[in-house]
This record gives structure tokens, sequence and C-alpha cells, in this order.
């Protein structure tokens, strides 16, 4: 400390901090929203098509030839509906909505429906969906594959919504 009363403050005393200085910006969280909003919403019907559609063909398969080698391409559709169900999944990372949307909108809620007016979305299920699609997504209603991938899908999307809660914590 100097005894010069004319001194500038910096060499006189040290500033104090200011109390809420560098704290670091927090970034919008609107655009990872809807990104995995619409993403869920989006991709969840595309891959449990490709999924069941693929499954049908290789149950197909294997009736007719007890071997589930003679389909490849179903089982290339299997595992590609696998890949896009676990990219919707990946969404959580981004924000829940998106798996959790996802899976109520295309699994759960069709689910529910199936338990509560079978014959009805039976019919509207081989009149959209053809066949071969029908066939698969019966069954999948019918075994309650669908309302369970709707489940899990909701699942991963609280999960990731926990995980990035837990790191802004620590």
């Amino acid at each position: 400390m100097t005894n010069n009363p004319y001194a500038v403050p910096p060499y006189e005393q040290a500033q104090a901090p200011e109390p809420y200085g560098a704290q670091p910006r927090q970034s919008g969280r609107a655009v990872p929203r809807v990104i995995s909003g619409l993403g869920g919403v989006l991709l969840t019907p595309v891959a449990l098509s490709v999924t069941i559609y693929g499954g049908s063909r290789l149950q197909r398969s294997f009736s007719q030839y007890m071997s589930v080698t003679e389909d490849p391409l179903g089982l290339i559709l299997l595992i590609v509906g696998g890949l896009l169900l676990l990219g919707v999944a990946f969404l959580g990372a981004l924000s829940g909505l998106g798996p959790v949307a996802g899976g109520l909108l295309w699994g759960v809620l069709p689910g529910l429906t199936f338990l509560l007016s079978p014959r009805d979305v039976m019919s509207l299920v081989y009149d959209v969906g053809g066949s071969d699609l029908g066939v698969g997504m019966v069954t999948w209603l019918v075994m309650g594959a669908l309302f369970a991938s709707g489940f899990l899908l909701i699942g991963a999307g609280l999960v990731g919504t926990l995980a990035r809660r837990r790191a802004d914590r620590v």
C-alpha cells in the first residue's frame, strides 16, 4: 500500500472480483429439442416399419424353408431397422423429447388402441400396410412387442434427460 493520496485504485488496493462475472453462457435448448422431437416422430415409424417388415419376411422364410438364410433382404432390413431404432434412442442425447414422443406416438398408443379394439385395429393395419407389413404388425401388436418398444424408447428418452441433468450438476 502506498501513502500517496493521488494513487489510482489498481495501485492502491486489490479490486474485489465481480460476484456474477465469469459464469458460462447458457445455450438455448430449443434447437436440440426440435431436432430430437422431429427425429423421434418421423424416424420412429420408419424404423419400426423396416424392422417389422424385415422380421415378417424372415418369419415367412423360416416357416417355408426352416432357415433364415434364404432371405438375405429380410435379414438386412431387420438389421437396418434395429439401427434406425438405435438412432432414435440416441436422439435422447440431444433431448429426451424425441424418443419419448416417438415411443408414445408409435408404440404405446397403438398398443393401447389394439388392446381396446383389436378387430378394428387389425382391419386398419391390413388395409394400410398390405399383407407382409400387416402380418408383421399384427404379430407385433398381439405379442406386445410394439407396446414394449414404445416403453423402451420412452425409457431411453428419460435416461437421456436424467443423464444430461446429472452432468449439469457435476
